[in-house]
């Protein structure tokens, strides 16, 4: 039996199927990103200072000194592997990288941002969010940009949209257009005098190592002579027993004759040890006086090797990071050693109590960064920019709260060049800063998937009531090598192994404790 089906059944059935297909539209939309066409800014280009992800929007751009110069969509984490939302620096870049966690998955003209995987790389764009946690680029964007960045590259990793602005504020350094003048006259000389110093220490070192040698020969020498010593004076007194015993003339004279030659005896090793224990006097003390040498030139080769480093970070862009988290201050320059396992050295001898008024208070996460100078000549002040990519304060609010300690102040300002920044957050460094990166600050309000199943610089625990999935799994490591004050460590790589933890209170909106490690 067929019924008719009424006027008023068929409008709602073409309106609920009306609303289904907006809904999923609307829903495909907010999955899917439109497409972002690429573009370069018209006008000449400087050299990039910073790129601005947006995960919000799928989109990547470059900024030099006067604005954007480069724009591209991206491909960010997806679902259950998001790309960390934070402040990040370029470490490592290779031309022709291969993935070893995904199969071998090429992924060229690779930038990394961290060492526990997560970087900028060409890839296949869908459209939406679909990496495992890196920043996918369109293919000829990442060859044509990859020659234009340099290690130490800022890289903000923002949940939206966000953009640098200018700005300017009392706290942001202003360098000293005589300390700038001097800094590289003043490098020249310290350098040449550590490597004397080095030297000196070296020779010292040896010297000391050859008299302890000799001291230690004639040392053994000199037991010897005692044993003999004590055995010819046994030999003596046996030989006056034999003769107070001898009954008849011949027992007298051959026992007369045997304490003769056994006085003799006696008489030789008591000589031969009297010198022997002079010599050693002389010997052990040339030994104590040559281990003292090399202790003083050690002394002074370590306090030329701090100049001559300081004198040549003062030549590097300074990085500041201010943590509401752990009421810290970090510094960090590159120093451009190559590490053997990867990437350059960054020095980290400086860090420093700060003071943050209303420290329970949000204060959010900006990025200042000097871009140029305002200015002709090496002296003139530098022009800044800011970027807030968390809530809380807006960034002269942010500043307006901290006071950086004066002799702080003293050591970095003055020589502070384009391409400084000082970084204000909520969040402690994250447990893949370490001695090979500048600063990784992410996000814990923030999805962190991207770091699933990658092996970590430092297993610390982090507060347990935002997002861990990017923490699942993972392998620690243990001995983590940092930077040390002097000349950037003894042990032939520039680093000496730390395994000192310190636990520092969370942000207020975490709830817990983080674990912050002590790179220094």
């Amino acid at each position: 039996m067929r019924r008719d089906i009424g006027f008023p059944t068929i409008v709602t059935l073409a309106a609920m199927a009306t609303l289904a297909a907006l809904t999923a539209d609307a829903m495909a939309r907010q999955a899917r990103p439109a497409p972002t066409n690429e573009a370069t800014a018209p006008r000449e280009a400087g050299e990039p200072i910073m790129a601005i992800v947006s995960i919000g929007s799928q989109r990547v751009t470059f900024y030099d000194a006067d604005g954007w110069i480069l724009r591209a969509p991206v491909s960010t984490g997806t679902t259950g592997r998001e790309t960390p939302a934070g402040v990040f620096a370029i470490i490592e870049k290779d031309k022709d990288h291969h993935s070893t966690l995904y199969d071998d998955a090429w992924m060229p003209n690779m930038q990394r941002i961290t060492w526990n995987g997560i970087a900028l790389h060409g890839g296949p764009l869908p459209g939406y969010a679909a990496s495992h946690g890196c920043v996918r680029m369109p293919y000829g964007f990442a060859e044509k940009l990859f020659d234009k960045t340099r290690i130490g590259m800022r890289v903000i990793i923002s949940p939206n949209d966000a953009a640098p602005v200018e700005f300017s504020h009392p706290a942001l350094f202003v360098p000293n257009a005589e300390a700038v003048a001097a800094a590289p006259a003043r490098a020249e000389p310290l350098v040449r005098e550590a490597a004397e110093a080095a030297k000196t220490a070296d020779e010292a070192k040896k010297a000391a190592a050859t008299a302890a040698r000799e001291a230690a020969l004639l040392t053994a020498s000199l037991r010897k002579l005692e044993w003999l010593k004590s055995r010819a004076d046994a030999e003596l007194a046996f030989a006056d027993k034999a003769l107070a015993a001898a009954e008849t003339d011949q027992a007298k004279a051959h026992a007369e004759e045997l304490k003769q030659k056994a006085a003799a005896t006696a008489a030789e090793a008591g000589t031969q040890l009297d010198r022997a224990k002079a010599d050693a006097k002389s010997k052990l003390d040339a030994a104590a006086a040559a281990n003292e040498a090399a202790k003083a030139a050690e002394t002074k080769k370590a306090a030329a090797a701090k100049a001559a480093s300081e004198a040549k970070l003062a030549l590097e862009p300074v990085s500041v990071y201010i943590s509401r988290a752990t009421q810290k201050l970090y510094v960090r320059r590159n120093t451009h050693k190559r590490s053997p396992d990867g990437g350059e050295v960054f020095d980290a001898t400086i860090e420093a109590p700060v003071t943050i008024r209303n420290p329970d208070k949000p204060i959010g996460t900006h990025v200042f960064t000097a871009v140029a100078r305002n200015g002709a000549g090496l002296g003139a002040g530098l022009r800044w920019t800011a970027v807030t990519i968390d809530n809380g304060d807006d960034a002269k609010d942010a500043l307006d709260r901290i006071t950086i300690p004066q002799d702080v102040l003293d050591r970095i300002a003055p020589t502070a060049l384009p391409r400084s920044s000082i970084i204000v957050s909520d969040e402690p460094l994250s447990r893949e800063t370490n001695y090979r990166t500048e600063f990784v600050a992410v996000l814990s309000n923030q999805p962190q998937g991207g770091f699933l199943m990658r092996r970590p610089t430092v297993n610390v625990p982090v507060a347990r009531n935002q997002p861990q999935g990017g923490f699942v799994m993972r392998r620690p490591t243990v001995n983590v090598p940092v930077a040390s004050g002097n000349e950037w460590g003894n042990n032939g790589f520039g680093f000496f192994y730390q395994r000192n933890w310190n636990s520092q209170p969370a942000s207020p909106r975490a709830g817990q404790y983080y674990m912050q490690q002590r790179w220094w």
